[in-house]
């Protein structure tokens, strides 16, 4: 009972912090088994969810159309003015957060974002909606606040329409009591999502997150204190410090309690008491302050608009930030989605440029200190909206010093960023490991006898004349023969093995076979033909793409995997790359391409422009031996010589459209052996062996179960749960 009543004594807040560090703690002692809890979050989120569009649909209608005609004109533009003038400077404030973002280098496998294309925006879809059931039915947010947009502005000049404003009043109201009752199991979201996280996540996952924080409370601090105050200092007859003094009680109000809902009173009060002081209370000052404040209220705050910087943060995190041309994108979608929550803005602009939607969950564990700091912003953004536009109706706004405001402030974010970039490098401990883990990589299933051959001797003649197949079986023994910097189809790992992708399905063909392998190195490309024909090797391996140059020589086996051209280039100059026509608009170009006469061909078609450099060794790109400013590659390989190389990154450019077949090598009129090759690839195709072995070597993604991540239960008792 002595429980009971303290918990019940506790404040949503101080539950909220209790949740969440009792979460992290029975993450960290309990380990991956938490992770079964994460269902429980997930219902969480749903609820949080759930009444965010019908609440953007009601409150918007309901609080544009209270307001009468005269009122509307002669505020209305003022108002769309400022709101609009102090978005774009929020949103401008978010493009620079990715400069605090450590300097870490950072790399992964192939990704078929890589080769998917991007959603087209279009605007008639996302903001002109044919049904707006349809639109809340798919969350489309941008139409929502749209359609909600032009029924209030309607809803100003119909006559008869105190019911349909006490309507959305009524539904509003219930919607909020709904939201409120979903408020009080946030302690049991949080715990679920929290213990779900801390049990499943690696160490460098919470290490990223804080990353995020820091940045985002040195920004919330940024704006808090420099822009929305000194907006309204330099650009109106109101001083720095009477409105830190007199929004704060408000700022702490709303921060204690968590909601802007319970400080609107006191925002109106306050704001007509500076006006008063200020000689410039009248009818129409204090007739703005009574329409914004609700009004705004329904409208993205600062504090919301905040939230957003997570898309950039995760774009950093996964290792493909956001180009500088997708930054008007995210500035329009931002500030549209940020109608709603965060919990449906979030995972909106998440699916729109293609980022992990897992990403959410990280976003939701920081939300327990970020929310708070966002309602603390949110009651300060409705002060300073205000008092702003009450300045503006009486000409007292000085709209060229408003705009010097947001230069200066901009330049002070821009350098508080660098210098935080610099030092959260160097605080925060990293050590990239991508390519220490790559060259761990071993097989997926238990490797067949093999052996390391300097040179093989041709087949007898009268072998020769035999079954290629027949000539296998009887000698016990499949002969490989494998090309240098070919990886990651095949490549020795750091135990001297002989891995990848071709080395997986050659393991598994040699076990269904019941034949041991044995493998040469080839030295050169051209060599293998002769060493096919003559049965030096039964079979090449490494990645080989089907060419019209090369079917002339060699029989290739049925295509197991399809390669995608792109682009290999240092990650600083990714955004010169991503599409044709910026390529084509560089000055000069010196192209290094692989030393094979049909993608010589290939690029001299996609870039008449460029100087074409035959490429030997892949390896001379990366270490800087060959003087190129790009190489034209495939993507899933260039994916894999950047985790080596993590400096550079390898995409597609936009209009590149080229993808070439791989396959292995055959002797030629060995028909009988060709023909089992093919039938054994469709029937691992079918059985699903090819597509584990692609997404463990071109993708990453291992499919047998990884050691339990460190817990102390598992290591420290010695209980497996």
């Amino acid at each position: 009972m002595a429980l009971v009543r303290f918990y019940k004594n506790l404040t949503p807040f101080k539950r909220v912090l209790i949740a969440l560090f009792l979460g992290i703690t029975c993450g960290i002692i309990v380990g991956e088994p938490a992770g079964k809890l994460e269902f429980i979050g997930n219902a969480y989120i749903r609820l949080l969810q759930m009444t965010v569009l019908p609440y953007i649909l009601v409150s918007i209608i309901g609080g544009l159309g209270h307001l009468d005609g005269y009122m509307a004109g002669r505020i209305g533009m003022k108002a769309l003015r400022v709101i609009l003038i102090v978005w774009l400077a929020v949103m401008l404030t978010l493009t620079l957060l990715p400069l605090a973002y450590p300097d870490w280098e950072t790399s992964g496998f192939f990704s078929t974002s890589l080769v998917t294309e991007p959603a087209k925006f279009n605007f008639v879809d996302l903001y002109i909606p044919s049904n707006i059931f349809a639109s809340l039915a798919n969350t489309i947010v941008p139409a929502v606040v749209l359609f909600s947009l032009l029924m209030g502005i309607s809803l100003i000049n119909v006559k008869e329409k105190e019911s349909l404003i006490q309507l959305t009043k009524s539904l509003g109201d219930t919607l909020m009591g709904v939201a409120s009752f979903v408020a009080k199991l946030a302690p049991i979201g949080i715990f679920a999502i929290s213990v779900s996280a801390a049990g499943t996540l690696e160490p460098e996952d919470l290490g990223r997150l804080q990353v995020f924080l820091w940045v985002y409370l040195v920004a919330a601090a940024l704006l808090a204190l420099v822009f929305l105050p000194l907006i309204l200092h330099w650009a109106t007859p109101f001083n720095y410090r009477q409105i830190l003094s007199v929004a704060g009680e408000a700022a702490i109000t709303a921060l204690a309690t968590g909601t802007v809902l319970v400080v609107l009173p006191m925002i109106i009060e306050r704001s007509k008491e500076m006006l008063k002081e200020k000689e410039m209370d009248s009818d129409e000052t204090y007739s703005t302050v009574d329409v914004i404040v609700p009004t705004a209220y329904s409208f993205p705050s600062t504090g919301t608009l905040l939230g957003l910087g997570f898309i950039l943060f995760s774009a950093w995190y996964v290792g493909s930030p956001l180009s500088i041309y997708q930054y008007p994108s995210f500035i329009v979608m931002g500030a549209l989605t940020a109608f709603g929550s965060m919990a449906v803005a979030i995972p909106f602009m998440l699916d729109f440029f293609g980022l992990p939607a897992d990403q959410f969950q990280l976003y939701l564990l920081g939300s327990v200190v970020t929310a708070r700091v966002a309602t603390a912003l949110a009651a300060l953004h409705g002060f300073v909206v205000t008092l702003l536009v009450a300045s503006a109706v009486i000409r007292l706004l000085n709209w060229s010093r408003l705009f010097q405001a947001i230069a200066a402030h901009l330049g002070i974010t821009f350098v508080v960023m660098i210098l935080m970039g610099q030092a959260l490098t160097y605080l925060i401990p990293y050590e990239y490991e991508g390519s220490k883990s790559f060259e761990s990589m071993r097989l997926l299933e238990k490797s067949q006898p093999v052996k390391r051959v300097k040179e093989f001797a041709p087949l007898s003649e009268s072998d020769q004349a035999r079954q290629r197949l027949k000539v296998i079986l009887e000698r016990d023994v499949l002969r490989i023969g494998y090309f240098s910097n070919t990886l990651p189809y095949a490549f020795r790992n750091n135990k001297a093995e002989l891995v990848g992708l071709d080395m997986e399905i050659i393991n598994e063909l040699a076990k269904d076979l019941g034949v041991k392998i044995e493998y040469v190195h080839i030295k050169r490309r051209g060599q293998e033909d002769k060493m096919l024909q003559d049965g030096r090797i039964d079979i090449a391996v490494g990645g080989n793409s089907i060419t019209p140059s090369g079917a002339k020589t060699a029989v290739y086996s049925s295509p197991y995997m399809v390669n995608t051209a792109g682009v290999v280039v240092l990650d600083k100059f990714r955004d010169e790359y991503q599409s044709l026509d910026m390529i084509e608009d560089r000055q000069t170009l010196t192209l290094a391409v692989p030393d094979i006469a049909y993608y010589l061909r290939v690029a001299k078609e996609y870039f008449p422009n460029a100087e074409i450099v035959p490429l030997k060794n892949t390896r001379e790109y990366f270490k800087g031996k060959v003087k190129a400013d790009a190489l034209l590659y495939s993507v899933e390989i260039g994916s894999a010589w950047c985790i080596l190389y993590p400096k550079y990154t390898a995409l597609v450019p936009h209009g590149l459209k080229f993808k070439v077949p791989i396959a292995f090598k055959l002797p030629k009129k060995e028909y009988d052996w060709v023909f089992y090759i093919n039938n054994w690839l469709e029937l691992k195709k079918d059985g699903g062996f090819l597509d584990r072995s692609y997404h463990y070597w071109i993708m990453g993604h291992n499919p047998k179960e990884k050691e339990p991540r460190w817990s102390v239960l598992r290591n420290v008792f010695g209980w497996d749960i």
